[in-house]
């Protein structure tokens, strides 16, 4: 696959030529003032990204799946119940880890493309008189459907049943690309990783605690020692880890953060969210629909496009790689086949999209589907071109 073409996928993203020089970084003593200069104000950053300036951050050497296994293993013990809702790969691989650690899983299933069930979460810690509930998961952002899920309504639905279960929501394709407020949504452990929204290569799993979470460290039961909370917080508060720490990708991290605000955060937000909107219009141009069940449930940050019956969506995928070198997102788990998704954030322009949205028709026209060149691509740049008059002080009759 060409290197100079951008990915498609939703996550790992494209890294800025900025990132890419800020990780080539020669080796330092990571005990050193040098190390602890570059650390914190990574740590600081990442608050300010999860609007929680009263929570703690802690990064550890891993992938989402990491901060997944060190939310619970922090906070919860063996046979501690937790409610859960199962709608895509990645909701369902977090109940799996969370069976694996001897949890009880209470699951609310519901179709691939709906999102979290506020109001069965609500009947079911309402139900919960005894609070045997220890914690409530969400998927803020379902990667496999391109589904968001309302964080906050969940908040809400807790405070009603007046329960005292930890909030803990998997961030990973949302966080640093669209809003999220852990604070003021009532998150008391955010995750997220290096590779999505922070534009850099894997290998960094990041988390906002809140300091209830932190409390429920010194009774958790769950066996941790690389992910040990108690042990990273010790090491951080001298400058440095309880282990070797991957050096380059914290000097990316702060580099990252610093590209953001520098954009604006705002400004950040509302760019994935334009182009979301083009990538949506192209869909619907060629008479497609999204994975997604309604609009309000809509991603910002990947799109999975459904392909009409009797086409394989995989196929879309494996022959955009072998004849133009571009690399989309293949359906997993129960929509395998059937869709194909389309990533869209962290380094992401409209002139980016608009070549995936291209290479995407023609793939499709490729393979027999039944759209005309150019509809996917015409819709979306008549919305960049409005969009984009708007955001330059340009007039749109210009």
């Amino acid at each position: 696959m060409r290197i100079e073409n951008p990915v498609f996928i939703p996550g790992p993203t494209n890294i800025p030529e900025r990132l890419r020089r800020a990780v080539d970084f020669p080796t330092i003593d990571h005990r050193s003032p040098a190390f602890a200069k570059m650390f914190e104000p990574a740590r600081e950053g990442v608050k300010r990204v999860l609007k929680a300036p009263h929570s703690e951050v802690l990064i550890f050497p891993s992938t989402g799946t990491g901060g997944w296994e060190a939310a619970i293993t922090n906070t919860l013990s063996p046979g501690d119940r937790v409610l859960a809702a199962r709608h895509g790969m990645f909701s369902r691989r977090w109940i799996d880890l969370c069976l694996a650690h001897g949890l009880d899983v209470q699951v609310i299933d519901r179709p691939w493309g709906e999102g979290a069930p506020v109001d069965a979460f609500g009947k079911a810690l309402a139900a919960d008189r005894e609070h045997k509930i220890k914690a409530v998961l969400v998927t803020h952002n379902e990667t496999a459907t391109g589904v968001r899920s309302d964080v906050a309504a969940v908040r809400h639905a807790l405070d009603a049943a007046d329960h005292p279960a930890l909030l803990l929501v998997d961030g990973v394709s949302s966080i640093a690309s669209m809003d999220f407020r852990m604070e003021e949504w009532g998150v008391d452990i955010a995750v997220t990783g290096s590779q999505k929204g922070f534009m850099l290569p894997p290998g960094l799993a990041i988390l906002g605690v809140s300091p209830k979470a932190l409390a429920a460290t010194e009774k958790a039961g769950c066996p941790r020692a690389f992910f040990d909370f108690r042990a990273m917080l010790s090491a951080n508060s001298a400058g440095g880890y309880p282990y070797t720490p991957p050096v380059s990708l914290i000097r990316g991290l702060a580099e990252a953060i610093a590209m953001l605000e520098e954009e604006g955060l705002e400004k950040v937000f509302a760019r994935h969210r334009r182009i979301a909107e083009g990538v949506r219009r192209a869909v619907s141009a060629w008479g497609l629909e999204l994975c997604a069940a309604e609009s309000s449930l809509y991603s910002d940050t990947v799109s999975a496009v459904r392909v009409p019956e009797g086409f394989d969506g995989t196929k879309v995928v494996t022959l955009a790689a072998q004849k133009y070198d571009v690399a989309f997102g293949v359906g997993l788990g129960d929509v395998a086949g059937k869709v194909f998704r389309i990533g869209h954030l962290g380094a992401m322009t409209d002139v980016m999209a608009l070549s995936g949205i291209a290479t995407a028709e023609m793939v499709m026209a490729d393979l027999g589907f039944p759209i005309h060149l150019g509809t996917g691509v015409a819709a979306a740049q008549d919305y960049y071109r409005q969009t984009a008059a708007t955001d330059i002080g340009l007039s749109k009759a210009a």
